[in-house]
């Protein structure tokens, strides 16, 4: 079949032959990752809050917009965004809050920082596999980014618009691991996995099988055919024979009578 073209039909003739061995292979992939997501994989909380770049007193008049400054403000959004995550800030929080016994490296793999364009907003974010450990984390580098801030770049227009919440009336659940996202994933891999496999096999597989591949692949005709027998068929053929056999001895011993 490798030397033809397959239409179609072949296709869907090829994916028939080896259903069996397509749905096992996404079954059992499924229920791997069914498994893993609900029994292994730890879950993952997030905890977040919003920081706003704000114009300092000193620079604007109460109820006057200065249009430059939250430009300007605008413009150091992606500068904090990396200040948040340098030593800078992280050393300062490792160091005053030993009860999180984390390293500033381990924070830094724990926060992200992001912005929507054009606003003077930004939501930093912290996972963790504690949802109060992630508010508190959190909460605590918004604290000193805010407090570092002025000693860095001599202004104060920083400003915390809300905090995480540590106990929260109605619990959140995890982020991670998504059961659902995981286990599309995993359909999805493991039936590409399957067909794969299904039509490698039959692309290796060069025998002949039926009259119809004697035609299409040698161009002669079927003379006879030797069909397989099943063990009951097998059985009744033994027991005919034995039965021929037994009535040709018989025949053997018999003498005509003068």
């Amino acid at each position: 079949m490798s030397a033809q073209e397959l239409d179609l039909r072949d296709y869907f003739q090829i994916v028939r032959k080896r259903l069996w061995m397509i749905v096992s292979i996404v079954v059992v992939v499924c229920i791997l990752a069914g498994v893993y997501s609900l029994y292994i994989k730890n879950p993952v909380y997030e905890a977040s809050t919003k920081i706003i770049v704000n114009q300092t007193p000193t620079q604007s008049t109460v109820g006057q917009l200065d249009l430059n400054q939250i430009n300007t403000n605008i413009q150091l959004i992606n500068t904090y965004k990396e200040i948040i995550k340098t030593p800078a800030i992280l050393d300062i929080v490792a160091k005053s809050y030993p009860q999180f016994n984390v390293t500033s490296e381990d924070l830094l793999n724990k926060v992200n920082v992001s912005s929507v364009n054009n606003t003077q907003v930004m939501t930093l974010v912290v996972r963790d596999n504690s949802y109060q450990r992630a508010a508190e984390i959190v909460n605590a580098i918004s604290l000193v980014f805010k407090q570092e801030i002025p000693s860095l770049f001599n202004v104060q227009n920083v400003s915390i618009l809300n905090e995480a919440k540590v106990d929260p009336p109605v619990a959140p659940g995890p982020v991670e691991p998504n059961v659902v996202m995981n286990l599309a994933i995993a359909f999805i891999v493991s039936l590409m996995i399957g067909l794969g496999i299904a039509f490698l096999l039959e692309y290796m597989d060069d025998t002949l099988k039926t009259e119809e591949d004697i035609e299409k692949y040698l161009g002669l005709p079927t003379i006879a055919m030797i069909t397989r027998l099943g063990q009951e068929e097998t059985k009744a053929t033994e027991s005919q024979a034995q039965t021929l056999n037994r009535k040709a001895g018989e025949l053997e011993h018999v003498t005509a009578a003068k």
